[in-house]
This record gives C-alpha cells, sequence and structure tokens, in this order.
C-alpha cells in the first residue's frame, strides 16, 4: 500500500467515527503516525483529502455494492437480498456503529460544502438507480403489480436503509438496522 493510501485509509476510518469537521489534520497526522510535509506532499489541504476520502468510499462502495451485486447477473430477487446480506455484513463487521459513511457525511456536511453533497448526491443517485433496475427487472417477471412506481420504491427502500441506519447508530444496537431489513425482505417478498 503506498503512503498516501495509508494516510487514505486511516483518514477514512478517522472520518467515518469522528465526523469530516470533527476531525483535525493534527488527528490525521497522529493515526497515521506522519508529520505534516508528509501531509501536505499528498494532500493540499483538509478540504482535499476529504473528498479524496468521499471518493475512497464511492470506489469501494460502486464496485462491491452497485456493479458487483445490482448490476450483477443473478435473478432480481437475489439482487436485493444480496444487497441487503451486504450492507447488514458491513455495519456488523464495525466495533462500535458509527452508520453510513455516505449518510453521516450527507448530514454533516450537506449545507455547508456543495463539492461534498454533489459528490454524496451522485453516489446516492446511482445507488436508486441500481435498485430501480432491480425493481423493473421484477415487475418484468410478473412479481410486482406493473402498475408500482420502481423509481419511488427505490428511493424509499433507500430512506429505509439509511433511517434504520440512524437509529442503530443512536442506539447503538444492530437490532434496529436488522427491524429495517427485515421488514424490508417482508414487503418485497425476498423471504
Amino acid at each position: 500500500m503506498s503512503k498516501q493510501q495509508e494516510i487514505l485509509t486511516i483518514a477514512r476510518e478517522v472520518i467515518h467515527s469522528k465526523g469530516y469537521q470533527a476531525t483535525s489534520i493534527s488527528d490525521i497526522l497522529n493515526s497515521a503516525k506522519i508529520g505534516k510535509g508528509q501531509f501536505y506532499h499528498y494532500f493540499s489541504s483538509k478540504h482535499d483529502l476529504g473528498l479524496a476520502v468521499v471518493e475512497n468510499f464511492i470506489q469501494e462502495w460502486d464496485q462491491k455494492l452497485i456493479l458487483d451485486i445490482l448490476k450483477s447477473g443473478d435473478d432480481p430477487v437475489s439482487k436485493l437480498n444480496n444487497m441487503l446480506d451486504w450492507t447488514v455484513s458491513y455495519h456488523s463487521e464495525m466495533d462500535s456503529k458509527t452508520g453510513c459513511p455516505f449518510g453521516n457525511l450527507a448530514i454533516e456536511m450537506s449545507e455547508h460544502d456543495e463539492l461534498f453533497r454533489l459528490k454524496i448526491q451522485h453516489f446516492f443517485e446511482r445507488w436508486i438507480d441500481g435498485i430501480q433496475n432491480v425493481l423493473d427487472e421484477m415487475v418484468e417477471k410478473n412479481l410486482f403489480n406493473d402498475t408500482i412506481d420502481t423509481e419511488k420504491h427505490a428511493q424509499t427502500l433507500i430512506a429505509m436503509l439509511e433511517g434504520g441506519i440512524l437509529l442503530m447508530k443512536s442506539q447503538q444496537d444492530m437490532k434496529w438496522f436488522l427491524n429495517v431489513v427485515e421488514v424490508i425482505r417482508q414487503q418485497y417478498n425476498l423471504s
């Protein structure tokens, strides 16, 4: 792993747990065990690093969630189940329930920084689009009534997941998120 990637990985963890605004460059320097010179060799500012962190999360989630799951060749029910399994696994593996990196940053930064907001918005749009395509497949296979608005349902699924993650984070209890996932599986006949 390159030093730049190492700094980025550490910054991801710190920003995800503390939030962007509460994270100082000193926090990154101490966690990465580097000096200011090394930091500024790779990143021009905290803002530059923050945008790189968002891009890094986008690349990871785009690959693992959208390309590998939602755009896979699997049947649509498996795609939705795999998406839910992936999100549960992602949040289960964390020692503390720090929430969704995109949801956290959307709440924290959307009103304060247009570049952050646009990057996060673009990711959510891709995720919604991926789910909408899966729901369209389900309609084509007569797994749903063809009168449903798949775009609204895709938006609602994301809202339910993000809301469940927010409750999980505030309660520090995975059951809140698992309850939402269970309701989604029931509503969309995924069991």
